[in-house]
């Protein structure tokens, strides 16, 4: 037996008012005399009616769906960014619609059109970056563009981004102050916007001081990287006593390799700074002092730039946030180093 949706008919004859009437009493701001309005909702309860808010969007070139395209969604920072997002995205009565991807331009290319084909009104891009010209192709058909820690400008669209080379900076003052003499970044090959900005701060503070640096990098950016890259450099003759991580995730294997795999005091022998102040950064185990990514900022500037912007605009809009550094106890205390 096929089966029947109930609809705005329905419920216009079982409240005894015109199907207008019902329309009226499910949008907010419209014209209907709360007497009307309860009419209906009582109906609308009582045959279990839904109003259809994609066919309504459709109707008026608007769906309220959000694309958001990230890759390693399974990490602590990704995982946290994407729980903001779809909390602001659903207090501003949107819907958010998650596409999983790779790093790859190609696969959030690919993406991109997944999220035009479904008529969504805007894209939160978090990984890889689309042609100007697909960029272009969603400005055409109306779709806004929110750029999350990318360095490239589009039209239409909206880029945040933090200050990442003077979070590098501050590492290494904050190194060099705590007494450390051999210092190293650690970072992976992952080659993000956001990590190469940590990466060129911290090297830039390191030449402008005369201080030659250790420089590692090892593939993705986890746990594993974190536990090879510390277990590389704390084997070295000449090891630091000091370690910049691009990431949280790369520190807490720093740490563990350098403790458990080496037997090294933290912080009396080895100071070691990360990024992102992801949950496990707060651990006792790990005490991590980092930069924390500012994920509430991040969600509340794009979904309020998305409420705002009505119709794409031809020029890119930038937003910059500062990442402030999270004292814990991983790094020495000025008043201890010799």
């Amino acid at each position: 037996m096929a089966r029947t949706s109930v609809n705005a008919k329905d419920v216009a004859d079982l409240a005894g008012v015109s199907r207008a009437a019902v329309s009226r009493s499910f949008t907010p701001g419209a014209s209907v005399s709360a007497e009307t309005r309860a009419k209906v909702f009582q109906a609308a309860e009582t045959l279990g009616y839904q109003v259809n808010h994609l066919a309504r969007g459709l109707i008026r070139s608007e769906t309220g769906l959000v694309a958001l395209i990230a890759a390693e969604i399974n990490t602590p920072y990704r995982s946290n960014m994407l729980a903001a997002l779809t909390a602001r995205l659903q207090e501003a009565g949107k819907v958010a619609l998650l596409i999983n991807t790779d790093r790859s331009d190609a696969s959030v290319e690919r993406a991109l059109r997944q999220a035009i084909s479904y008529r969504t009104d805007a894209a939160v891009v978090m990984s890889g970056m689309p042609a100007r010209s697909l960029a272009e192709t969603c400005l055409r058909n109306g779709m806004r563009l929110v750029l999350i820690n990318r360095d490239e400008e589009r039209p239409g669209s909206i880029r945040i981004q933090l200050d990442d080379a003077e979070a590098g900076r501050q590492a290494f003052a904050t190194l060099v102050a705590a007494g450390c003499k051999r210092l190293a970044l650690a970072t992976s090959q992952a080659g993000t916007p956001s990590l190469a900005g940590r990466e060129e701060g911290f090297k830039a503070a390191a030449s402008e001081a005369g201080v030659d640096l250790t420089v590692a990098a090892l593939g993705m950016t986890s746990y594993q990287t974190g536990l090879d890259l510390g277990t590389q450099l704390m084997a070295r003759p000449d090891r630091p006593d000091g370690v910049f991580c691009t990431t949280d995730l790369l520190a807490c294997g720093v740490l563990d390799a350098a403790r458990h795999r080496f037997g090294f005091q933290v912080p009396h022998e080895l100071s070691v700074i990360g990024f992102d102040d992801i949950e496990e950064a707060r651990w006792e185990s790990y005490a991590l002092t980092t930069f924390a990514q500012p994920v509430e900022g991040i969600a509340d500037a794009a979904v309020d730039w998305l409420k705002h912007a009505e119709d794409p605009k031809e020029s890119a809009t930038t937003v910059s946030l500062p990442a402030r550094m999270i004292w814990r106890g991983t790094v020495r205390p000025f008043r201890n180093h010799d």
